[in-house]
């Protein structure tokens, strides 16, 4: 009596070559980046993204989504997630009468805003030109 081929034949190759095909996951870094000459500290821009801070001294800020580094940025920066950071701006909304942070759709949209905006402040995931000031790198 022979025995059954117990070969699992192609599949494990097929599997990892499927799996080497993909491309794997790195987190980037974040850039918090403002207009020239403004200065924050890391809880200062954690509490300019959850709404607690809209002045740094006498100068007005002007915080800034990046649609493409959003979820870097929210869990490295704030520890968040998107639902949850969506649900403090409803709420502060709501409550206070505040307007989340308008939000661009790249980093160069976020680099042109803030080069040109007093008060800005963004975040970007490729490294930020020398007419902004990095405050932070996460």
């Amino acid at each position: 009596m022979s025995k059954p081929d117990r070969s699992v034949g192609p599949w494990p190759m097929l599997a990892a070559a499927l799996l080497s095909a993909l491309p794997t996951m790195t987190l980037a870094d974040v850039f918090v980046i403002a207009h020239t000459g403004l200065a924050a500290s890391a809880e200062d821009i954690r509490d300019i993204y959850t709404g607690e801070k809209e002045m740094l001294g006498s100068v007005k800020l002007r915080p800034l989504d990046n649609h493409a580094a959003q979820s870097e940025f929210l869990s490295k920066a704030l520890s968040l997630n998107a639902g949850r950071y969506e649900a403090l701006w409803a709420m502060k909304s709501f409550r206070d009468g505040l307007t989340p942070p308008a939000a661009k759709n790249s980093d160069e949209e976020v680099i042109a805003y803030v080069q040109a905006t007093p008060g800005a402040i963004g975040y970007v995931t490729s490294a930020p030109p020398a007419s902004v000031t990095v405050l932070k790198k996460f």
